[in-house]
């Protein structure tokens, strides 16, 4: 399975630090945030790697290179310096993608989530996603979605947030109007049409939105 890595955005909400340097380099314990995801994905034995590009883009990919040193084969999908937003750049992916089923993952989030678990999943045929979801961080106490047992849904009183990972199909996107457009409005649309799987995921969850979440995880991951 092919994965995807979403690195391509200004990171507005953490400048300074972003004015100069790519959110997903920013360190966090010695390792940048995309570097944490990447041996994840290697120990898990997901070895073909997408990643968008943006704002500073040219930083990491002279980071990370071709991925061989880690174990990984990684492409780069540029999109330019304005980006393609999110559902605009998962399009701009796809003849590296190919037709799915295949994982994004928001390159701005920490997490210990097992990627093999999602990556061997079997989504229903008429499915278009399957997302996997966290409990509510204080930052987002209102939620995305329902979770009514494996199915998303606009209504529900239990609210979950998403965590920023799942898997999609092409024809999730392929369609769409580019060539920069939000997903949300789709995910919300095939939610409504019952066509989106979910889960409940209660293990380690950050969304490195800030810098003083940064800093936190740093001081976190640094200790010992």
């Amino acid at each position: 399975m092919k994965v995807m890595i979403l690195a391509a955005g200004r990171g507005e909400r953490m400048r300074p630090l972003t004015d100069h340097c790519p959110k997903p380099l920013l360190k966090a314990g010695g390792k940048s945030l995309i570097t944490h995801h990447l041996l994840r994905l290697a120990a898990a034995g997901l070895q073909d790697v997408v990643i968008n590009l943006a704002h500073l883009g040219a930083q990491i990919e002279a980071a990370l290179g071709d991925g061989a040193e880690l174990g990984l084969r990684i492409r780069y999908s540029r999109e330019g310096v304005k980006g393609l937003e999110t559902g605009g750049g998962i399009q701009h992916a796809l003849p590296l993608l190919g037709p799915g089923p295949f994982m994004v993952i928001n390159g701005d989030v920490f997490t210990d989530y097992p990627f093999a678990q999602l990556a061997a999943l079997v989504m229903p045929k008429t499915d278009l996603a399957h997302l996997v979801m966290v409990s509510n961080p204080p930052q987002h106490p209102e939620g995305d979605f329902a979770l009514l047992g494996d199915r998303l849904s606009e209504q529900g009183m239990s609210r979950l947030t998403y965590s920023g990972i799942g898997l999609y199909r092409a024809e999730m996107v392929a369609a769409a109007e580019g060539p920069a457009f939000s997903l949300a409005p789709l995910l919300r649309a095939a939610i409504r049409a019952g066509r989106v799987g979910g889960e409940h995921y209660q293990g380690r969850w950050m969304d490195i939105g800030t810098p003083e979440r940064l800093a936190a995880l740093d001081a976190e991951l640094s200790v010992g």
